[in-house]
C-alpha cells in the first residue's frame, strides 16, 4: 500500500508542482551530484486551506521522503505549493527537507491536543537526533503566537501558560515553533517563521519572522544560520531571536532581528558551547542584543562576534554567567549600537557592554571571565559600561580598544540603578559613571574616547567608578573623557 501511494505521489508531483519549486520534480538520477527527490504534500491529500488539519498527509508525505531517502541515499524534500497549511506537531527525519513556497505557509495549531505529551517535544515542526535535515524555499512557519496572548500591555504582554498540565510552570509553559535536537548538519534557507509561543527552537540558515520563540539550537553539531530576519512582538517576553544551547560549531550571518526578548544567547545548560561566530547583523530587542547566559553551567570559549549593529535596545552586548561555567578567548569587533532605557520589568538597564559573574542563589557558583576583547566598538546609551566580578568569580584580562562612547539621555524612564538580575542583587541604586566596575584583575583601556551630554538632568558623576580594593592590574592608554554640548 505504501508502495502504491508513493508512486502515486510521484506521479501527481510531475504534473502539479512544477511551477512551483526548481526543486519540485523527483529525480532519482545517480550522478556525481544526485538532485534531490521531491514529493508534494498535496499528492497525500493536503489541502492547503489553512482550516482543515493536513497534519495527516504532511507527515505521510515526510514518511515517504524518509523511505526514498533510505532506498536511494540522497535528500528527499517536501514539497509544499501555494497555500495555507494547518498542522499539528510535524516531525522531521534524517535526509528530509521542507520546501516551503514563498506562498505558502505551515500554520502551527493553537490548542494542547496539537502537541505530543512531552513538553520538551512542543513544536510546530520538530527533528530530533537526524542528519543532513533542514527547511527551505522562501515560504513561512507560523506559530499563531497571538493566540497565545492573555492580555495585551505596552510595557509588557501577559501570556497564556499551559501550566495546568504539569509540564511545566509559569508562563513559559506554551509550544515552541520550530526544534532540531541533537542534530547535525542542519540548514534552512529563506524561510519566514511567525508567531512562535516560545522562545525555544532549533534552527539553521532561515529566512525568519517570529515573535516568542525564534531560533534554538540544542546538543546540535555544524549549524550555519544565514540570511535570516526576525520579526519578533516588541512587548512580549519569551521570545529570544537565536538561542545556541549546548551547541558546537555554529555560524551566524547576516542576520536581522527585531525582538521583545534577548537576539542572539548562547547558554550552557547540559554542555559546553565552542566556536561560535556571528557577523553582519543587524539587532533592535527590549533585552540584550548579545547575552551569554543566563544558563551558564558548563564552558563558553572560543567566539568572535564581528560587523553587528545594535539599535535602541535596552542592553548591548552581555555576559549574564550565574551557574558556575567559565566563559573565555571572546572577541566582539567592528560594533556600532545604542542602547536606552525601557521599563524596569525588562531586564537591563541601557548598559552598551555588560559583564556580570555571580552565583545566582544560595546553591550556586560563580564562573569566571576571562580574555575578552572588545575593539573598534561605537556607542551611543543612557548608561554607563557594567563590569563586575564577585568574591568567587573575578574578571580577568579584559581589553577595550579604539572605542568612542557618547552617553546622554531620550527616555524617561528612571536611571541611577544597575542590573544584576537574574539572581543575585537584583536592582541595585548607584551612581551613573562611564565604566562601572568591580572585582577585576586586569584591565586594559586603549584609544578610548568618552563623551556626555553636559544636560543637567544627566547627573554622570565619574568616567571610571570603582574601588581600587577591588580593580586590580589596570592600564589606561590614550584615554579622553569629556563633556559636550547635546
Amino acid at each position: 500500500m505504501f508502495q502504491l501511494q508513493l508512486l502515486i505521489a510521484i506521479l501527481t508531483l510531475s504534473f502539479t508542482t512544477q511551477s512551483y519549486s526548481s526543486t519540485s520534480q523527483l529525480s532519482i538520477i545517480q550522478s556525481h551530484k544526485p538532485n534531490p527527490i521531491s514529493i508534494s504534500v498535496i499528492a497525500f491529500g493536503a489541502s492547503g486551506n489553512g482550516i482543515k488539519y493536513d497534519t495527516v498527509p504532511i507527515q505521510k508525505t515526510v514518511n515517504a521522503c524518509s523511505a526514498a531517502v533510505s532506498k536511494h541515499c540522497h535528500q528527499c524534500h517536501v514539497i509544499f505549493p501555494p497555500g495555507k497549511y494547518l498542522t499539528a506537531t510535524i516531525f522531521l527525519k534524517s535526509g528530509v527537507v521542507l520546501d516551503i513556497h514563498r506562498k505558502a505557509t505551515i500554520l502551527g495549531g493553537p490548542k494542547l491536543e496539537d502537541y505530543p505529551k512531552e513538553q520538551s517535544r512542543w513544536y510546530v515542526v520538530v527533528a530530533e537526533d537526524a542528519v543532513d535535515v533542514g527547511i527551505t524555499g522562501g515560504g513561512e512557519i507560523n506559530g499563531q503566537g497571538l493566540k497565545f496572548v492573555e492580555r495585551f500591555d505596552e510595557k509588557k504582554n501577559v501570556m497564556v501558560s499551559w501550566n495546568h498540565t504539569g509540564a511545566c510552570l509559569g508562563d513559559e509553559c506554551r509550544p515552541r515553533l520550530v526544534g532540531f535536537i541533537g542534530c547535525r548538519n542542519v540548514k534552512v534557507n529563506h524561510v519566514k517563521l511567525i508567531e512562535p509561543a516560545l522562545w525555544w527552537c532549533v534552527l539553521y540558515n532561515l529566512w525568519l519572522w517570529a515573535l516568542w520563540l525564534n531560533l534554538h539550537l540544542v546538543r546540535s553539531d555544524n549549524t550555519a544560520i544565514r540570511d535570516v530576519t526576525i520579526n519578533g512582538n516588541f512587548n512580549s517576553p519569551n521570545n529570544d531571536g537565536i538561542d545556541v544551547e549546548d551547541s558546537n560549531n555554529t555560524v551566524i550571518t547576516r542576520c536581522n532581528i527585531n525582538t521583545g526578548d534577548d537576539a542572539i544567547c548562547p547558554k550552557s545548560s547540559t554542555g559546553p558551547v565552542y566556536n561560535l561566530t556571528v557577523t553582519d547583523c543587524w539587532i533592535r530587542t527590549k533585552s540584550s542584543a548579545i547575552k551569554l547566559g543566563s544558563a551558564s553551567f558548563h564552558t563558553f570559549k572560543n567566539f568572535l562576534f564581528d560587523n553587528i549593529t545594535i539599535v535602541q535596545s535596552h542592553r548591548g552586548l552581555a555576559l549574564q554567567i550565574r551557574d558556575g561555567g567559565n566563559v573565555s578567548d571572546l572577541t566582539f569587533s567592528n560594533i556600532n549600537m545604542s542602547t536606552r532605557y525601557y521599563h524596569p520589568s525588562w531586564w537591563g538597564r541601557a548598559e552598551p557592554i555588560y559583564v556580570t559573574t555571580c552565583p545566582r542563589d544560595a546553591n550556586s557558583k560563580a564562573g569566571s571571565i576571562s580574555n575578552l576583547l572588545f575593539v573598534n566598538i561605537t556607542a551611543t546609551s543612557e548608561n554607563g559600561i557594567f563590569l563586575s566580578g564577585s568574591g568567587g568569580g573575578v574578571l580577568g584580562n579584559l581589553k577595550f580598544i579604539n572605542m568612542n562612547l557618547t552617553y546622554k539621555r531620550w527616555t524617561k524612564f528612571p536611571d541611577g540603578l544597575v542590573d544584576y538580575r537574574p539572581g543575585c542583587q537584583q536592582l541595585v541604586k548607584h551612581q551613573t559613571a562611564g565604566f562601572m566596575m568591580e572585582n577585576i584583575n586586569g584591565l586594559v583601556v586603549e584609544n578610548v574616547v568618552m563623551k556626555w551630554s553636559n544636560n543637567e538632568s544627566m547627573r554622570w558623576h565619574n568616567p571610571l567608578d570603582f574601588r581600587p580594593s577591588t580593580v586590580n592590574n589596570i592600564s589606561l592608554l590614550n584615554f579622553y573623557s569629556r563633556s559636550y554640548q547635546q
